[in-house]
């Protein structure tokens, strides 16, 4: 018997009974594409102003609050690249040259260097007045104090010009930059010692059921470990926030709403995982709708549909869904950039790439699918994905065989072995 389309609902005429979507619907449209709801955070976000000084060791993957300016040349003085020896060009053809002493680092060479001259000169040092050229050592042939050069030696070569790298008075980081190892080194070489930074955000994290039991607790028929807030804790500790763990809350409304205006009030971003359906004893929409703002609520995307976004008072919030992978999905598809925005860190986008799949991928138009992959080079170097398995929102097996997330976009009807798709590696994510 045919089925009669009421509003978002479904009628089916065999059984009168009222199907409502759900997370099994292939296609839904009141869902919000993924870019919609990827444009309201970022329009919603204000990135954090607050700025800390610290100690340049103190600065790794801090967020620049201020341009850092040299105060110096990089480097300092004009110096050899190469272990050599140092010359004037008009000298390379010469028939051969007398060495009449040594430039060490540190240790400059001060005497004059006539026609016909050169000094041997280490890595580092000060390339000696009238010279600018130098001849690696291996480019010289030397016999007491004369050398014959190598042919094919060229005016300027092997020599690190004052201020090349930096000049002083230029900007050598621009704000908003995530400092890496080599900017530490930079800013060392420099001779700064503190840096301004931005504000750590702070994020107050539950889990949300009663059937969920921390580590270490007995487990009763139908009660589960809570897997959430440990990978939640992990990816908030490489990403190198401020965090509060608040535990497991039950479902009991009065709970949740104490737990929410408490964590709202200490917390730059709350954030909850399950507890975001439409079940009897999900408390957490309803609580959201008396004491918040709730932007959007479903997603038209797999896993992760029933993802919640809003503010409680001035603290963002993002309600991610119970199953452990969808957990995991969200947080990198949509808290992961909001976070990087909110810690005042411009320009970030996740890393993709094309790859050829080695296997057939199933997809429906209509949702953006977030399957996990393994990302290869093969020995021809091109890159190459195959699935991990079992895409199920509650196999976290999924993610921890995978190495990236192979991104199948709303239209996309899925793909067949050897077609190329996109991947996003979890190493360029946290």
């Amino acid at each position: 018997m045919a089925a009669q389309e009421t509003g978002n609902a479904t009628v089916n005429k065999q059984t009168e009974v009222i199907v409502q979507p759900s997370c099994e619907d292939e296609y839904d449209p009141a869902l919000l594409p993924v870019d919609v709801a990827l444009a309201r955070i970022a329009e919603a976000i204000t990135p954090i102003s607050d700025i800390e000084w610290v100690p340049v060791r103190g600065a790794l993957s801090r967020i620049l609050a201020e341009d850092v300016i040299s105060p110096v040349d990089v480097p300092n003085h004009t110096n050899s690249a190469m272990d050599g020896y140092a010359l004037a060009a008009s000298d390379l053809l010469a028939a051969d040259l007398k060495v009449i002493g040594t430039a060490w680092a540190g240790s400059a060479y001060a005497g004059p260097v006539g026609s016909g001259e050169c000094v041997r000169i280490m890595t580092g040092a000060v390339i000696p007045d009238r010279c600018d050229t130098v001849v690696m050592q291996e480019q010289a042939e030397r016999i007491d104090d004369r050398i014959r050069l190598a042919a094919g030696q060229k005016p300027g070569q092997h020599v690190r010009r004052a201020g090349e790298d930096l000049a002083a008075g230029e900007i050598a980081l621009v704000r908003g930059r995530c400092l890496l190892p080599s900017d530490l080194g930079m800013v060392a070489s420099l001779g700064i010692g503190e840096l301004a930074v931005l504000r750590k955000p702070r994020i107050a994290f539950f889990s949300n059921g009663d059937e969920l039991r921390s580590i270490g607790e007995t487990l009763a028929l139908g009660d589960v470990y809570d897997s959430n807030r440990y990978t939640l804790h992990g990816m908030l500790t490489r990403l190198g926030v401020e965090f509060i763990d608040l535990g497991v809350i039950p479902d009991d409304r009065d709970r949740i709403r104490e737990t929410f205006l408490r964590a709202a009030a200490i917390a730059d971003v709350v954030i909850t995982s399950a507890g975001a359906s439409v079940g009897d004893a999900d408390y957490v929409k309803e609580v959201l709708d008396e004491i918040g703002e709730v932007n959007f609520w479903k997603l038209a995307m797999k896993p992760g549909r029933p993802l919640s976004f809003g503010k409680i008072d001035h603290a963002h919030f993002f309600g991610l869904p119970g199953n452990p992978v969808s957990v995991m999905v969200t947080f990198y598809q949509f808290v992961l950039p909001a976070l990087r925005q909110l810690m005042g860190e411009e320009n970030w986008v996740p890393l993709r790439l094309p790859a050829r799949t080695l296997n057939q991928l199933k997809k429906r138009p209509g949702r953006t699918e977030y399957q996990r992959g393994y990302l290869v080079q093969n020995e021809s170097g091109d890159l190459t994905v195959h699935s991990t398995g079992d895409q199920g929102s509650g196999i976290l097996s999924s993610m921890s065989q995978a190495n990236c997330f192979i991104v199948l976009d709303i239209d996309s009807d899925g793909a067949q072995v050897d077609d190329m798709v996109t991947v996003e590696p979890f190493a360029g994510l946290v």
